[in-house]
């Protein structure tokens, strides 16, 4: 798993993670305002930190200890045109599938419920 979306997709695949970015979309924190939300040390915050930083996800300031944590949110660019890429291939083996039934006689069309997934 050397890129760039492995990295990112394995460093969320933990939900203390995923939740820290979800507090990061409301702004910047330090690790310790980060670590106030959980029931573990500042030293585990640091490294899932860490391994956020290291996929991309998060950056740090430089210069003082209190440096803050800074979402980094057009590395989900790069997962979204992945899943983005798959919704559309969904999509059209459904309206392939739709166009098949409708050409079927009614006599021997599956009951199915009408509409494609969303």
């Amino acid at each position: 798993m050397t890129d760039q979306l492995s990295r990112v997709l394995a460093a969320l695949a933990d939900p203390i993670r995923r939740d820290m970015v979800a507090r990061l979309t409301e702004g910047d924190a330090t690790v310790g305002q980060l670590a106030a939300g959980y029931d573990v040390s500042v030293q585990a915050v640091s490294k899932h930190l860490k391994v956020l930083q290291g996929a991309g996800v998060v950056s740090r300031g430089t210069g003082s200890p209190r440096r803050p944590v800074h979402l980094e949110a057009e590395v989900f660019d790069l997962m979204t045109k992945w899943i983005e890429r798959y919704r559309r291939q969904a999509e059209q083996r459904y309206r392939r599938l739709d166009a098949i039934l409708a050409a079927m006689p009614d006599d021997v069309r599956p009951d199915l419920p009408t509409g494609s997934p969303t």
